[in-house]
Order: structure tokens, then sequence, then C-alpha cells
């Protein structure tokens, strides 16, 4: 399976029954926890439209990650697309984000991190982001709690 299949496969099994505040909180001391787990320098941030849920920055990291997160986010919000996503479809074309986008790399950065929080129903309605890796395992990451999120809500629904 392509990079490009392959994250298009985690984005449509990883939308949300819901995303509440508590799914918010509940996503990201998750993140936090696997975070502390690999002794990763990360930030990391869940918001719902314009509003930041969760915010957390573990040690190692800086303002330099906050920074990225936002540019990182700018892209899912422009595109309902992971960033990292965004930026694949660019490089199969033999180009770069930064290259054809026509956008501002000062404000945006397709680079992996950013995925948007879906909702059955709804579509995407906000994102999480992480920032401190290189750009596929910042990726990986936020993939693997948003797959333990879906799990445990998928089974809390079941009779």
């Amino acid at each position: 399976m392509s990079e490009i299949a392959e994250i298009e496969a985690q984005e449509a099994r990883l939308t949300l029954p819901h995303f509440t505040y508590d799914d918010a909180w509940a996503l990201g001391t998750l993140l936090v926890e696997l975070a502390r787990e690999r002794r990763a320098p990360v930030a990391i941030d869940i918001r719902r439209g314009a509003q930041q849920l969760f915010h957390c920055a573990l040690p190692g990291s800086s303002a330099d990650n906050d920074a990225w997160i936002d540019r990182k986010r700018r892209v899912v919000e422009r595109y309902g697309e992971s960033s990292f996503l965004v930026g694949a479809r660019f490089r199969a074309k033999g180009t770069t984000f930064e290259q054809s986008s026509r956008l501002d790399p000062d404000r945006y950065a397709a680079h992996g991190g950013s995925f948007p929080v879906a909702v059955e129903g709804a579509g995407v309605i906000g994102s999480v982001t992480v920032s401190g890796l290189p750009q596929a395992e910042d990726h990986a990451l936020v993939v693997q709690a948003l797959e333990h999120l879906k799990a445990t809500q998928d089974a809390a629904a079941r009779p």
C-alpha cells in the first residue's frame, strides 16, 4: 500500500462517533502518557474549531514546537486532511508543498503531526497535533492515540 493510500485509510477508519470535551481530555492525556513512555520532547495540541481544548508541552519541547503546531494545524483546517497526507500528495507529484501550494510557509507546514478530528455525520470538526519528533513519528503517535480513542468509543457503544 502506498504512503498516500495508507494515510487515507487511517483517516477513513478514524472517524469518531463523537468528540466531547471529555474525549479531548482523554485523547490529550493518552498522548502525554505515550510521549512520556518514549521520552519524546513534544508539544501536544487539540482543537475543536477555533477553541483549544488541550495543550501540553513536555520536557525538551520549546516554543518552536508551538509554532510548528500552528503551521501544521492550519494545513488541516484548510485541506480537511492530515498535514502528512497533504505533504505526501505534493511529494508524489514531484514537488513540495512549499514550492507549489502558493501558501505562506511561515503560516502553513505540510509536515506530519496534525490529524483531522472527524465525527460521523459532521465531518472534520477539529484537529489533534503533535510536534517534536520527525514528521512520520509525530503522525504515528497521533494515529496510535486516535486508534485507542476510537476503539474505546466503539466498545462503549456495544450493548
